[in-house]
């Protein structure tokens, strides 16, 4: 009679042991607040009536003051032939001067709903132990992102607007899902059983645009204590862009132990989950941090 199958080992026991519970997941937790706080700031006037943010993540404007814009809606926009008024031009580029300074993959870490969606999937994948990883080229999400905007050229229409994820997890919030459950649930079993971290990681093009207006930003991870990694690859397992960690890592191509990559998201699990403390957060200027 077989044994019955045990959950696969997840990655950052070795944390746990060594720092805590809390500890092995703090910047994790802090991007789930950070997720919740955004969404239920636009929430709180729809469901409660209080109003400190109008709209949603393509376009808002918070106490009446401070006009939000996604530069990416701008650019479809344009290719779609549409006049933008200057108040969405003027939160186009406070938005475009934040990512710029902060990162652009900073909105797919520390703002995206999607992202809930995509962990979750990933941390269901390492625990069903999936092997099917049928990943699609790296620059599939930049083919994407041309094809938005050339499909907004076309149809005159937003017509990316009509499927894109983080707006239809808006909508279903406020007017219930409908068909667009049937696409975030695409995007859930795309990543749990064809491509690891495959939506976020190679296809989604507004992660490309974010990694474009990204590659100056000032805060980054590094690791400084690189001489104390013992290979055990959790770092790599959880990294939703793992190709980023070993340059920095292994100095493969780069002395500096600090992660340069725009398409790193500066989500913080390197340093949850590593137990040898090789991971932080500093600045692209550090040269402290040199080993």
């Amino acid at each position: 009679m077989n044994a019955a199958r045990r959950p696969a080992p997840q990655p950052g026991q070795d944390a746990i042991a060594r720092k805590g519970w809390l500890a092995a997941h703090k910047w994790l937790l802090l991007r789930r607040i950070s997720q919740a706080g955004i969404l239920g700031l636009f929430l709180a006037g729809p469901w409660f009536g209080v109003w400190i943010v109008k709209g949603n993540l393509s376009s808002s404007l918070t106490l009446d003051i401070l006009p939000l814009t996604d530069p990416y809606l701008l650019l479809q926009m344009l290719a779609a032939g549409f006049m933008p008024t200057a108040t969405a031009v003027t939160g186009a580029l406070i938005v475009t001067a934040f990512y710029f300074l902060v990162g652009g993959r900073v909105f797919c870490a520390w703002v995206c709903p999607v992202n809930i969606l995509t962990d979750a999937a990933a941390w269901t994948r390492r625990r069903l132990a999936v092997k099917a990883n049928h990943i699609p080229d790296a620059r599939t999400r930049y083919w994407l992102l041309a094809g938005t905007l050339a499909a907004a050229a076309a149809t005159g229409a937003l017509a990316w607007e009509w499927v894109n994820p983080v707006s239809l997890a808006h909508r279903g919030l406020l007017f219930g899902m409908g068909a667009g459950l049937w696409f975030l649930a695409a995007v859930f079993f795309y990543d749990l059983l064809v491509a690891s971290r495959g939506w976020c990681g190679h296809l989604c093009p507004m992660g490309a645009f974010y990694s474009l207006i990204g590659k100056t930003a000032l805060p980054r991870v590094a690791a400084p204590r690189r001489d104390a990694c013992d290979d055990c690859m959790d770092c790599f397992a959880v990294c939703p862009e793992p190709r980023v960690i070993r340059p920095a890592l292994k100095k493969a191509g780069q002395e500096s132990p600090v992660i340069l990559d725009a398409l790193c998201t500066t989500c913080g699990r390197c340093i949850d989950i590593c137990g040898q403390k090789v991971f932080r957060f500093t600045h692209r200027f550090d040269r402290r941090s040199s080993s």
